[in-house]
């Protein structure tokens, strides 16, 4: 998979409304949300008690937090686009986000981009992505939404 390099505004503006790509699969281990439950303070038997989760929960086992999906969107998004001449990237909204379906540890996520926009603000460029969090071997996503990354250029 060959990355999309963008060094500027107007490399970015060309995608406007089209699909860009797609990230590799990621697979979501129980240590990785064992270490978010640390770092967010959310230790909910349904993420980290395995055994009580197989007899308790509807989904047979554990579960990932929604937002260590969320929190590995620059991460994906990082594996389909490649932006140089960056002073920084900011990430900015979240205008809609809907979680369609829990993932089960150790599942395998991707990530699915289409840029809706990309507007030049006095020099920061704010490009708003339609995402999609795809669960491998799964019809119904984790979650879809509408997020906004600012990109400051040098």
């Amino acid at each position: 998979m060959s990355k999309i390099i963008i060094r500027s505004f107007q490399d970015l503006q060309q995608y406007e409304e089209t699909e860009i790509g797609v990230s590799e699969y990621h697979t979501i281990t129980q240590e990785q949300i064992n270490l978010f439950a640390d770092a967010t303070l959310d230790h909910q038997w349904i993420h980290l008690d395995a055994e009580r989760a197989k007899t308790e929960s509807p989904f047979g086992g554990t579960i990932a937090h929604g937002y260590l999906t969320v929190s590995l969107l620059p991460y994906l998004w990082g594996q389909i686009i490649s932006i140089e001449n960056l002073k920084m990237q900011v990430n900015y909204e979240i205008e809609s986000l809907r979680f369609n379906q829990a993932v089960a540890v150790n599942s395998a996520l991707r990530l699915r981009v289409k840029l809706l926009s990309a507007k030049d603000l006095r020099g920061v460029i704010k490009a708003r992505l339609e995402v999609t969090m795809e669960i491998e071997g799964s019809k119904k996503p984790a979650f879809t939404g509408v997020i906004t990354f600012l990109y400051h250029f040098n």
